[in-house]
């Protein structure tokens, strides 16, 4: 049964507090896991979350602030320490090679040669992850940050009554779902809309610090499963434009307009404490009335289920 969901490690903004660690977020996909920004505990953070290097498929880096980066020598080593031996792709801005490369090379290890990198750079950089889509665009930032999409093709959901009714079983089924017809036992040309519905792709998105842009909506749009920083209430909007970053209303704004499914708010600032929570959840519903989690760390959020569109 393939497993889609968020693991997160950590949900805290420029320093660890006693409740939020710093960031870190594993995206579970049908076997693939894409992990993004691990922060500093990210390896430590797994152990607790009941996850392991050889679950981190992609490694996603949206800039090099310390905070999005700086768990990326453990993670590393503990990737070489493990064994892994699939690859591990890398995403990370071009522009920050120098930073990738002091983090990817910081400490004497037995080092490993599994892990390719993938640098993005430009307005719309398209990755193959295989079954799926990464898609990084550009944010708005102090420094050059990236935030990252995630899109499963359209498909068919196989009928088995009518699969049954045209004779078409065994190994034809799978050649009807490749090349869209195959030959009946009766001779028949069976084609794959006849046996079959649509089943519209999933999709998610990560967007980390930035401002309101264009591209924060791009990447949000239509997503079943927005994660987004919210590191501000809305008394502290002008702050969180000048250093580049959302308030929660902004996020449940984002997630209104862009038509998402769930929303996750995430990246709090040490300035608020437990009693503010409520706040965020409050500020984002202005705007969104679908569904919206205050990330906490350790904890798993589902990818909500597949609808027909």
């Amino acid at each position: 049964m393939s497993l889609r969901e968020l693991v997160v490690l950590g949900t805290s903004s420029a320093v660890p507090t006693r409740h939020r660690n710093h960031n870190g977020y594993l995206l579970l996909w049908d076997g693939q896991g894409f992990l993004f920004d691990p922060g500093e505990g990210t390896q430590r953070q797994m152990l607790h979350a009941g996850v392991s290097s050889h679950d981190i498929t992609w490694i996603c880096v949206t800039h090099f602030h310390g905070d999005h980066c700086l768990g990326v020598p453990g993670v590393v080593q503990r990737i070489a320490r493990d064994g892994v031996a699939h690859q591990v792709q890398a995403a990370y801005p071009a522009s920050g090679e120098t930073f990738w490369r002091r983090l990817r090379h910081a400490t004497a290890f037995a080092d490993t040669s599994v892990i390719y990198e993938r640098p993005v750079s430009g307005e719309h950089t398209r990755l193959d992850a295989g079954p799926v889509t990464l898609t990084a665009r550009p944010l708005s930032h102090p420094v050059e940050s990236y935030g990252y999409r995630l899109d499963e093709p359209d498909g068919h959901r196989m009928i088995p009554s009518l699969l049954a009714e045209r004779g078409v079983s065994g190994p034809s089924i799978g050649e009807l779902q490749r090349t869209g017809t195959v030959i009946a036992p009766d001779g028949t040309t069976v084609r794959l809309e006849e046996c079959s519905q649509p089943r519209p792709g999933q999709s998610a998105a990560f967007v980390m610090d930035t401002r309101l842009c264009e591209e924060v909506f791009a990447l949000a749009s239509g997503v079943d499963l927005l994660v987004i920083e919210s590191t501000f209430l809305s008394e502290e909007s002008a702050l969180a434009s000048r250093y580049g970053h959302l308030t929660a209303a902004q996020a449940g704004r984002v997630a209104a307009e862009s038509g998402v499914r769930r929303l996750v708010l995430t990246h709090v600032s040490e300035r608020y404490d437990a009693g503010d929570e409520p706040r965020f959840l409050e500020e984002a519903r202005r705007f969104f009335d679908g569904d919206v989690v205050l990330a906490h760390d350790l904890t798993r959020i589902p990818v909500p289920r597949r609808v027909a569109r």
